[in-house]
């Protein structure tokens, strides 16, 4: 397939600057993938399309102060750093940015344009934009360092002052994204406290959010473009308690594409397998699901992986219909927009 397919014209001013407050109340699009029909809701009535018995999946990582400005120590130029995969101790795969970057530049981290104890020097280029930096701290001083001086990266297409703290979903708990899986943003204590008096069985799984959200797809021809690697965890309890609900014949319902990634690719020899590893699955058009039987998601970029991803899920001309009709009821898209289920 062509990248060119996954293209779409999306007026700037639909591209959501704050998140909905409350959360719940940003609005919901149901799209049938059977059917191709479209129903218009607030997020806070789920409930309607869930059963009991019914088996909502969320990716409960957490978003970490990623992102850094910092100085060449010799010449004073200005460097960019995000945090993405943690190597070791004190060293990180990151993605770099600013002029005259090699091997070995040694850079001070700022904080409001002031110095601090915090240094990183490059160590070599690994694939597409990223590095391996090390610090000059290891181990929990450097989690310190990095939560004293780190920012909370909010995608570029945000340009409004946004608080960081709604940046992160409600049930967040294992510290590594570099984003927020951003579906679970919708959901506040109240409406999950909803869904399991209703008998909805909540599990939870972790992907740390990487590169592969920063990365474009640069190949025209899609099958062409490798994707990064996640490091994901589904513990063997979880994998049980899944198993048994797909025996069972429940309806796994993943929030978010990575939980849908996580999921999807735990899955072997019939059946989920516990994780805790990086794993690595491009999910485009012709991709047969194993595991989930719906999904919530947001609305996604254009040209971007995610989009492959639904449109393998609901079929591409389905997908294409609604994001027109979205577009057309002025949904709000993006990070902080409005949500979808595809079911």
């Amino acid at each position: 397939m062509q990248l060119s397919e996954f293209d779409y014209n999306l007026p700037p001013e639909l591209i959501a600057q704050k998140p909905m407050s409350p959360r719940d109340h940003s609005r919901l699009l149901v799209l049938s993938k059977k059917s191709g029909e479209i129903e218009h809701h607030n997020f806070f009535e789920l409930d309607q399309f869930l059963n009991k018995g019914d088996v909502l999946v969320f990716n409960n990582s957490k978003v970490f102060p990623a992102r850094f400005f910092g100085t060449k120590k010799i010449t004073g130029g200005k460097i960019e750093i995000l945090l993405l995969n943690q190597i070791n101790q004190n060293s990180w795969e990151a993605v770099v940015g600013g002029k005259g970057k090699k091997e070995n530049l040694e850079i001070i981290i700022l904080n409001q344009d002031k110095p601090t104890e915090l240094e990183v020097k490059l160590i070599k280029k690994t694939e597409g934009m990223s590095w391996r930096v090390e610090f000059n701290f290891s181990g929990k001083e450097l989690e310190k360092q990095i939560d004293k001086y780190g920012i909370t990266p909010l995608p570029p297409y945000i340009k409004a002052e946004a608080d960081a703290k709604k940046y992160q979903t409600v049930y967040a708990k294992h510290r590594g994204s570099a984003a927020a899986p951003t579906a679970g943003l919708h959901f506040t204590e109240r409406l999950l406290k909803k869904l399991k008096t209703k008998g909805v069985q909540i599990e939870f799984v972790t992907l740390h959010v990487g590169l592969g959200t920063f990365e474009p797809v640069r190949e025209e021809k899609i099958e062409d473009h490798q994707i990064h690697s996640e490091f994901a965890v589904i513990d063997p309890k979880t994998a049980e308690r899944l198993n048994k609900a797909i025996k069972n014949k429940q309806r796994i319902i993943a929030v978010g594409t990575t939980s849908v990634r996580t999921l999807e690719a735990s899955f072997a020899k019939g059946k989920i397998q516990p994780i805790s590893d990086w794993v690595k699955i491009f999910i485009y058009p012709g991709y047969k699901f194993k595991v989930v039987g719906a999904m919530i998601t947001n609305f996604h970029l254009p040209k971007s992986t995610l989009l492959m991803l639904i449109s393998a899920f609901a079929g591409k001309d389905k997908i294409d219909q609604a994001y027109a009709e979205a577009i057309r009821e002025k949904y709000r898209f993006f990070s902080f927009g409005d949500g979808m289920m595809i079911l």
